[in-house]
């Protein structure tokens, strides 16, 4: 299972390394380059709450093997484009791969490890630090010294391993009786993301305004669409994402959280590297690692923070996290120019690293305990709304990056609204449902 999450963790954050790479190569503009980030992202959300009903139906192990086979055959593919187009019609393909990774590996660690799964799963999810240390210096290497495309392709290998190992040691796991699958749910969620996506990713042209009827007609059909979304959900029997776990106790403010968090921590992860060669100069290489900076600091305290959730419980942690990460955004954005600005740009980075770290395991329990016999399903709603948020994030920087005359500067205002969103969203932590001991 950790093998997996290493896999999918390093391919999120290499890519954001490549961003300028494949911006040159492909001969396109940055909004569009971004959507190679934005369309994974958008994949995922579709995929996540999906992929743990689907384990929860028809056994964990046959899901998870089922996302090997996809991502690996995308990564492939992901190489060996040439059009940036056919590169973000693989990059979704991967995505759903990828995001069926965590619902079923959650659910088969929550089988397997009783009432020690708080632990278990706190200490499964610290994986995803160490792909994001990995994750962005193999991303530069290949930038640098290759080919970004080797960020794909070294996926390959791997995956075939992962898939022979994942069929001999994992055992066949329950099945529970099968359900329609919610496809109308399914097209109404991922067309309502995708037409805001793509609407706001057309002003990054230099000839689209806020009344171009690209643009109007995008947003409305988005508006349609999630409204369409909802009420299917609240009518129908058997929906997509069940609506007790979008509004029921605990679960509406969770969302929220979550949503803004992935704006802000997962948002900010993907437009680092390019922050850093846009205002300061530096290459492929020193930008991605400070990506390393990050996944250092989650790494220094999520382990302890994972093994105190029993005496401190969810919400404090959760609120000295995002207030460490807000103060690492604001230290990002006034980070002085001169020769130790890397040093300063590190630092800020860590800082956020350490706010990660204690929010994202204390708010992963917060989610879980809210419903322990949907364990899968909650993992996969959970990561949703935080790719949704990570989706708003870049799509909305990347289009105005597009028309900005001095990107670096444009990056440091956007760290700071980063920085100001996770300060007001902080009060609603007291919402949360407390929980503490074993489960």
């Amino acid at each position: 299972m950790s093998i997996a999450l290493f896999m999918g963790s390093i391919d999120q954050t290499s890519v954001a390394t490549a961003l300028t790479a494949i911006q040159q190569d492909m001969q396109t503009r940055i909004n569009w380059s971004g959507w190679t980030i934005t369309i994974y992202a958008l994949g995922q959300i579709v995929v996540l709450p999906l992929a743990g009903r689907l384990s929860d139906q028809y056994g964990r192990k046959r899901v998870f093997l089922g996302a090997i086979v996809v991502f690996v055959t995308a990564s492939l593919c992901c190489g060996l484009v040439d059009n940036i187009y056919l590169l973000i019609g693989f990059r979704a393909l991967q995505a759903l791969g990828g995001g069926a990774f965590m619902p079923s590996a959650t659910g088969i660690v929550a089988d397997h490890f009783g009432s020690g799964r708080d632990r278990a799963l706190g200490m499964f999810t610290s994986i995803f630090p160490i792909g994001g240390i990995v994750g962005p210096i193999i991303g530069s290497v290949f930038v640098t010294y290759w080919s970004w495309r080797g960020i794909f392709l070294i996926n390959v290998p791997i995956g075939l391993v992962l898939f022979g190992l994942a069929a001999a040691l994992i055992p066949a796991g329950a099945r529970k009786p099968v359900a329609r699958t919610d496809v109308r749910g399914v097209v109404l969620f991922a067309g309502a993301i995708l037409a805001a996506m793509y609407g706001i990713t057309t002003l990054g042209n230099a000839s689209t305004r806020l009344l171009h009827p690209a643009f109007l007609v995008s947003e409305v059909l988005a508006l349609v669409l999630a409204v369409l979304f909802v009420q299917h959900t609240r009518k129908s029997a058997a929906p997509f994402i069940p609506w007790r776990l979008l509004r029921g106790k605990g679960f509406g403010i969770m969302n929220l959280i979550n949503f803004w968090f992935g704006t802000a921590a997962l948002g900010f992860g993907a437009l680092l590297p390019l922050y850093a060669e846009a205002r300061f100069g530096f290459d492929g290489l020193e930008g991605g690692t400070l990506l390393t900076a990050r996944a250092v600091g989650m790494i220094c305290v999520a382990g302890l923070a994972v093994l105190a959730l029993r005496r401190t419980g969810c919400r404090l942690p959760i609120v000295i996290g995002f207030l460490l990460v807000a103060g690492g955004l604001v230290g990002l954005a006034f980070a002085p120019v001169g020769s130790s600005s890397y040093g300063w740009l590190a630092v800020a980075t860590g800082v956020t690293g350490l706010g990660m770290g204690l929010a994202v395991p204390a708010s992963n329990n917060a989610s879980l305990q809210l419903a322990r016999d949907h364990l899968a399903a909650v993992a996969g709603l959970r990561g949703m709304f935080r790719q949704s948020g990570s989706i708003v994030a870049v799509s909305i920087s990347t289009a105005v990056l597009a028309r900005s005359s001095d990107a670096g500067a444009t990056q440091a205002y956007i760290f700071l609204v980063f920085a100001i969103m996770l300060v007001c969203i902080t009060p609603l932590v007291r919402l949360v449902p407390e929980h503490r001991g074993r489960w």
